[in-house]
């Protein structure tokens, strides 16, 4: 566009930013993006990646376990190595960095490192360059938040837990979201003595109660130590410890504090209130259904946004803005019937509606709901056990919700949700055939609703 150095100015690497920026290039865009830290966010340098990587090495020492119910011995026994287990963790961070940038140089776009800040609606100002363009996407995603009771700085957050030196023999984790749930079952699963800490009555708050209550049930076996209704009231050095005074006046001495107690907007010192950019009281960026900001040319997508704040998400927004501005090919992103995965131990999937949300907007409900031990287990001897839902609509029998804890639920509930983003019926999952033997088969051979509580 005549009059700018670029159509589209990019400030974000992360998958949102890329894949916008990527597309629009594709597109015939003029594209430049800059990226503070590295490119690939959030999810790639210190968010879903390395995290799922951590889960998959703390869980193998119940398969060792397991093992050996299925004939298997290890004679010396499995030894743990973290030094080495970050070592490969950074290895392929890298890796995939990498290719985040080189999608966005092989699509055309020019790539910048730096923090970039607006000086007015069209200006980007990036370490002392400055550069115009035509349209702006804000795509910085967000940070971890840190509570303010004396002593927090003693503490680390999910980024810095990617990147300790050394392993703590006993660590308390801080929060009830889907980042402490996960974070406690990694160090739990690792040897750690973990202690999980949440100031509410039960763990991943908007997610189903039975979800909740049951999960929290089976990390319980699992031997991570949680404690609800538990709020600190500060931290302080107690030699090579982090002594922790909690608000009903005990303490206890800990290795390392994790705190996972939510996560905000990063927006701040961008010059956007400057620019015009309406913010919320959190601080995310106020857009339409079509991701535009209160300027007309400025948009933002992913977490800084503060929506729905997954990956996908970001990427599917991320697309829509470039085939809508840039390639003729309007369309919007749906927010509705998310799929979302917890990788706790064991993991949680859900998708649609939960129970209490179902129950408020269609009224009357059919819930089929099952609890059984996995073929697996028959033969260790475990005691973890699976849960599946699903949220009927009395009415019109289509399935609102589908939700399951126990082993590949995320991987399981991937499929299910296309059917319930179709608007399935309890009905159609009767007459599909199960698929034998599996956990999956549970979905489509529930008959027998539970009890109207109502009636």
């Amino acid at each position: 566009m005549s009059g700018y150095d670029y159509d589209l100015f990019v400030i974000g690497g992360g998958s949102g930013g890329v894949r916008a920026g990527r597309i629009a290039a594709t597109h015939g865009a003029k594209v430049a993006v800059t990226e503070e830290y590295r490119y690939g966010g959030t999810c790639v340098i210190r968010g879903c990646i390395p995290k799922k990587l951590f889960v998959y090495a703390s869980h193998f020492h119940e398969d060792f376990e397991d093992a050996a119910a299925y004939g298997w011995t290890l004679p010396a026994g499995p030894r743990f190595d973290w030094g080495r287990l970050v070592a490969n963790k950074d290895k392929e961070i890298e890796r995939l960095s990498g290719l985040y940038r080189k999608a966005l140089t092989s699509a055309g776009a020019d790539v910048f490192e730096g923090r970039a800040r607006l000086t007015d609606p069209h200006t980007v100002d990036l370490g002392g360059r400055h550069f115009t363009a035509a349209r702006i996407l804000i795509a910085t995603g967000g940070r971890p938040q840190r509570p303010t009771h004396p002593g927090a700085e003693l503490g680390i957050t999910s980024n810095e837990a990617f990147h300790l030196e050394h392993l703590p023999g006993r660590v308390l984790v801080v929060g009830g979201g889907y980042i402490a749930v996960e974070f406690a079952g990694i160090f739990n699963g690792l040897g750690v003595k973990t202690v999980l800490a949440y100031r509410g009555e039960q763990i991943l708050r908007g997610f189903d109660k039975d979800l909740r209550h049951f999960l929290a049930a089976e990390i319980g076996k699992k031997g991570i130590d949680l404690r609800l209704e538990t709020s600190l009231k500060g931290l302080k050095r107690d030699g090579a410890g982090i002594a922790v005074e909690f608000a009903d006046g005990r303490q206890e001495t800990f290795d390392q504090v994790l705190y996972a107690t939510g996560r905000v907007p990063n927006t701040e010192k961008m010059g956007l209130e400057a620019a015009g950019v309406a913010l919320d009281a959190q601080g995310a960026v106020v857009v339409d259904d079509d991701s535009r900001s209160s300027v007309g040319h400025i948009f933002a997508i992913g977490d800084v946004t503060n929506r729905i704040n997954l990956t996908p998400v970001a990427i599917r927004e991320g697309h829509a803005f470039a085939d809508t501005v840039f390639g003729n090919k309007p369309w919007r992103m749906s927010h509705e019937t998310v799929p979302s995965a917890v990788f706790s131990q064991p993991p949680v999937g859900t998708v649609g509606l939960s129970e209490e949300t179902a129950r408020g907007r269609h009224g009357a409900l059919d819930i089929y709901k099952t609890s059984f031990r996995p073929l697996k287990h028959t033969l260790t001897g475990r005691e973890e056990r699976t849960l599946m839902k699903l949220v009927v609509d009395r009415a019109s029998q289509r399935v609102l919700g589908a939700h399951m804890v126990g082993a590949d639920a995320p991987e399981i509930i991937q499929a299910i949700a296309i059917a319930v983003k179709m608007g399935a019926t309890k009905t159609q999952f009767d007459a599909t055939m199960a698929l034998h033997p599996t956990a999956a088969e549970e979905f489509v051979t529930l008959r027998t609703p539970e009890p109207d509580p109502k009636s």
